[in-house]
């Protein structure tokens, strides 16, 4: 396949995304410069205009994937260049004006007929014939280097034989994860996988931790790659903020899993608007005391060491007034008690906590968590008072591409899944993925799972170079919602059988939807840290 034609309509359409981006930027400015209320009566807006900046950069991933790629690998790129081209055509087309822009344009003839000749049932027949007859990498090669891939591998060896097994009966029964599987992980290193080898980590780089991400995801997302989330948030929080002390205190500890973590800052009103914490800590002798409610604290059950933001200045200080506390308490380990827990300390402040129920993202256990007079010393504050907003959002960043990576690993388990049920599955006398709708839907699921990973593998590259903190804001936009539509794909493809918990499928849909949720909530990620962004640049420009 010709690769120039794809690259053409690529560069035809990040034309025009620039054009709606400069027209829209163009009506959130009053007097001169960008105005907030002006941004915010175009939300609906700004929220496609993110989507479309995140599917321009996993487009353009893939092309230069491709180029060095064979026949199938290019075939997978012509489909999801057109899903992207497809997409800005319609928002040109029919909403052209609500940009800026008119909704003609020279271009749109000439893209319009590749999305056409791209999406003719014929080359995504051939393509799916490919794909059925491969053995491995069934959405097309990764691309890795040597070392990467096998680095992969051994991920990938200790998910099947360690995760996998547990990961229905943990799912299914609501299970914490078992203890002995816990320090199996920590013996793996991925609780050190952030954190470098002088404070007793293991980290390489962030490819690294993206391949150790999805691989354990692929086994369970609450029960395997999940695991890295926290203890990456608190050590990029330590390592920017923490005195040399600190560092050699608790980095160690938390790489070797001596120390387990749970983050808090999500509070009943305070999700993604981070600033408006209201948990507070009161100076006292010797620290703080801590009071309020914090919730979807994940793994504070098991966890010994609470990540939490607490408000020491005023409401009206906002971010300013946060700082960043590392609080301990006893750790509960599986068992009966495990979906609720209280210590009451010497001192007698008190932390009680209960499991919120959910539907999945099972494993760890999310909770509501209550401080009362609850101390904390000096020693455990991180950076000074006022600077917890900044260490917070360092810790997040990172969190973000560990998330994409996530959702990467979720859409893979539920593509096999899907690939091997329309081989063995026969309608109407011969297999499901002999019908070219089948062939059709397992095609772009290729695509879609082959243009995350790539755009997640580019990113971690851009971090190791101390850059890409807006990729990874798009990359997790893109990926969370790109795995609901993977994995419910996945389930479609097995019918009702899809629905019954007897096919982990199931499980795979239900996991999906928390992603586009936690670690910065799709439409506020979209809103408020990509598309605020990229307009007031074009604004100002």
């Amino acid at each position: 396949m010709d690769l120039n034609p794809i690259e053409e309509a690529w560069r035809s359409a990040a034309a025009l995304v620039a054009e709606l981006g400069r027209g829209l930027a163009g009506s959130c400015v009053q007097d001169g410069r960008f105005d907030r209320r002006r941004f915010d009566a175009l939300q609906p807006e700004s929220l496609a205009f993110a989507r479309l900046l995140a599917e321009q950069e996993a487009a353009g991933c893939m092309v230069r994937y491709a180029r060095g790629q064979g026949a199938y690998e290019r075939a997978l790129t012509g489909v999801y260049v057109a899903r992207f081209v497809q997409a800005v055509v319609c928002a040109w087309r029919f909403r052209g004006p609500s940009f800026g822009v008119p909704s003609e344009h020279a271009a749109l003839p000439a893209l319009e007929a590749f999305v056409a000749s791209s999406f003719r049932t014929p080359g995504l027949v051939d393509a799916a014939k490919a794909l059925l007859a491969r053995t491995r990498d069934l959405a097309g090669a990764s691309a890795l280097e040597e070392d990467h891939v096998s680095i992969r591998e051994t991920f990938a060896r200790f998910a099947d034989e360690r995760v996998a097994p547990l990961a229905e009966e943990i799912h299914r029964h609501d299970r914490q994860i078992p203890e002995d599987l816990l320090q199996d992980l920590a013996a793996l290193g991925v609780f050190g996988i952030s954190i470098p080898e002088e404070y007793g980590g293991s980290f390489i780089d962030h490819l690294t931790m993206c391949l150790a991400t999805e691989e354990l995801s692929r086994a369970s997302l609450g029960a395997g790659g999940s695991v890295i989330t926290r203890p990456e948030i608190c050590a990029k929080a330590i390592l920017k903020g923490g005195t040399e002390e600190q560092k050699r205190l608790w980095l160690p500890q938390i790489a070797a899993a001596e120390r387990v973590i749970s983050v808090a800052v999500t509070e009943p009103n305070a999700g993604s608007d981070v600033a408006s914490v209201r948990v507070t800590a009161k100076p006292v002798e010797g620290g703080y005391v801590i009071n309020g409610e914090k919730t979807w604290c994940t793994f504070a059950g098991r966890a010994d060491v609470f990540c939490l933001l607490a408000r020491t200045g005023g409401p009206d200080e906002g971010h300013k007034g946060l700082t960043l506390f590392l609080v301990e308490k006893p750790p509960t380990f599986p068992g009966p008690d495990e979906h609720h827990f209280r210590h009451t300390q010497e001192e007698g402040g008190v932390v009680e906590g209960h499991a919120i129920p959910t539907i999945g993202y099972r494993g760890m256990h999310s909770y509501s968590v209550t401080f009362e007079d609850y101390f904390v010393p000096n020693a455990n504050r991180i950076g000074a008072e006022g600077d917890g907003f900044v260490l917070q959002m360092q810790g997040f960043a990172g969190g973000r591409i560990q998330t994409a990576a996530r959702a990467v690993g979720v859409m893979e388990a539920a593509f096999r899944k899907a690939v091997s049920y329309a081989q063995e599955r026969r309608v109407f006398g011969q297999p499901l993925a002999s019908f070219s709708a089948s062939s059709a839907k397992l095609v772009e699921m290729a695509a879609v799972l082959q243009a995350n990973r790539q755009l997640c593998y580019e990113v971690a590259r851009m971090m190791d170079e101390g850059k890409g903190d807006m990729e990874a804001s798009l990359v997790k936009l893109l990926s969370c919602k790109d795995a609901e539509w993977v994995t419910r794909e996945a389930m479609q493809l097995h019918g009702g059988m899809g629905y019954s918990e007897e096919y982990a499928v199931s499980r795979y849909w239900v996991d999906a939807r928390v992603l586009s949720i936690f670690e910065g909530a799709e439409e506020v990620l979209a809103l408020y840290v990509v598309a605020r962004q990229a307009l007031r640049a074009l604004a100002e420009a």
